[in-house]
């Protein structure tokens, strides 16, 4: 069976994840993932509190770490790779290192840095994001582009699956938008919790420290293709500029999904926490039914699936 390996981004997070991967693997790592991090990962995922899991700058590696973890109790029984892999936003760091082109401990201190470079862009100016329901991709970059038109800050941030567009800018349009959603030609508009307006303009000076960090940083070729967010399409050329392009431009992930089917991907299974990326990928290609790897029980029931076809 020709599958792909879907890892989840910020916002999948929650008090109490992982606690069997802590066990079976994560522990295994002593003292090295704390003293890159500089607090407990342990402690944060396990205990806490939601306010502290919650910031970006403890979400993104938490998020990273428990997701590896499962993928690689998970390739480990697996008798084939997978055809392909994708992570949404912060997930894409999870499925270039599934796929080898970054160590563990090297892909853990990168997304370090990435969520320390997110949080304090987001601190300098009062800014958010919004899913829209019910929206047309074409329909909500006229709408953004009519309110940056009128003096507003609005972008889309990411195509998640159809009907389902999120935005990102300033507190004052995300404001906007979601109390003028009916007449704007939108089902629906719901405020996210997050931080700042990820993957937009006001993502700049993320990208600006992180490109310094990145600049360091050695990417093998990855064993398995792995669709790059900001373009939808495998990467081929320069990793390290593509993830720091994706800080300030929107995650194609739809458009992903349905690439990654056009040549030939027929099962996607979500690794990491919460199921988001599953429920992305049914609603994005049409007649698949993802495969929800949470946690080590999912596993063999994964293993299972995948090995009888």
């Amino acid at each position: 069976m020709s599958y792909a390996a879907l890892f989840p981004g910020q916002g999948s997070q929650f008090v109490g994840m992982g606690a069997e991967l802590f066990d079976a693997r994560l522990d295994l790592l002593g003292d090295a993932a704390d003293e890159i991090l500089g607090w407990s990962l342990r402690s944060m995922c396990l205990d806490g509190p939601e306010d502290a899991l919650t910031r970006t700058e403890h979400a993104q590696p938490a998020l990273y770490a428990t997701a590896y973890a499962l993928w690689a109790e998970m390739e480990d029984r697996l008798s084939e790779s997978p055809s392909g892999a994708a992570g949404h936003s912060l997930g894409e760091y999870t499925a270039l290192t599934a796929a080898g082109s970054l160590g563990f401990l090297d892909g853990l201190a990168l997304v370090a840095d990435r969520g320390k470079a997110m949080a304090a862009a987001a601190d300098i100016e009062s800014s958010g994001m919004a899913a829209l329901i019910g929206a047309d991709v074409g329909g909500v970059e006229d709408l953004a582009a009519r309110r940056r038109g009128g003096g507003g800050r609005l972008w889309v941030a990411n195509i998640n699956a159809p009907g389902q567009i999120v935005v990102a800018g300033g507190a004052a349009d995300i404001e906007w938008v979601v109390a003028n959603a009916r007449d704007l030609g939108v089902r629906r508009a719901v405020s996210l919790k997050v931080a700042g307006a990820f993957h937009s303009p006001y993502m700049e000076p993320a990208a600006v420290a992180f490109e310094s960090v990145i600049a360091d940083t050695d990417f093998s070729p990855p064993t398995f293709p792995v669709w790059a967010n900001v373009t939808a399409a495998a990467h081929t050329g320069d990793i390290g500029a593509a993830l720091v392009a994706q800080l300030t431009s929107p995650v194609l992930f739809s458009e992903s999904l349905r690439a990654m089917a056009g040549v030939g991907i027929e099962t996607f299974v979500h690794v990491g926490p919460g199921n988001v990326t599953a429920g992305l990928a049914k609603r994005s290609v049409e007649g698949t039914e993802p495969v929800v790897v949470s946690s080590l029980g999912d596993v063999d029931i994964a293993v299972e699936i995948l090995s009888a076809a």
